[in-house]
């Protein structure tokens, strides 16, 4: 029973005569929620089963026992030459590169996620890598024509995640719309 009806059976109680007294209020309050006890049991009862532990998932995503993995998190912030760069065709060049080396990454097993910050401190992007070593997610984001050019600089961070990041990239291509031919 909703809480807009629970409320209008006790105000229409509390309007009859014969139920006056606070007892007999609360008895029926009682009789009220002891009905509804039956649903809270049964939706307790249809909780869904814990999955099953998938031991050769665990091995293919690199999960440790804890069904987490260390990553790189390298945070792309604005750079130094972003405002010097303001020829229409090379920005657009820059960033078709950017665009193209995270497919690359992506495509390599190496990006795991990557998206745009809301530009806060300077924060324009980020990107997790699936290296637990700062040196090696440098060399591959070190690649990318915006960092080379200096539109972006990038701060690396070690990060420990659930290993279920790793399917990311395969799940996001089945909700990205095909591109209208």
């Amino acid at each position: 029973m909703s809480h807009s009806g629970m409320k209008r059976i006790v105000q229409t109680l509390l309007q009859e005569p014969a139920m006056s007294s606070r007892s007999s209020i609360l008895a029926i309050l009682c009789t009220l929620l002891l009905g509804t006890a039956p649903l809270s049991a049964t939706a307790q009862d249809a909780a869904p089963a814990t999955p099953a532990y998938d031991a050769a998932l665990a091995e293919k995503l690199g999960a440790d026992e804890r069904g987490m993995r260390p990553y790189v998190l390298a945070i792309l912030k604005t750079g130094p030459r972003d405002a010097e760069i303001t020829d229409r065709e090379q920005r657009a060049a820059l960033f078709t590169g950017h665009f193209a080396n995270m497919t690359r990454l992506a495509d390599a097993g190496h990006l795991v996620l990557a998206g745009p910050l809301g530009g806060e401190d300077g924060r324009r992007g980020l990107f997790i890598l699936a290296t637990p070593d700062i040196d090696t997610a440098r060399q591959w984001v070190d690649t990318d024509p915006t960092v080379e050019a200096g539109v972006f600089v990038v701060e690396y961070s070690r990060y420990y995640g659930s290993a279920a990041l790793m399917t990311v990239n395969d799940l996001h291509a089945n909700l990205q719309k095909p591109a209208p031919q």
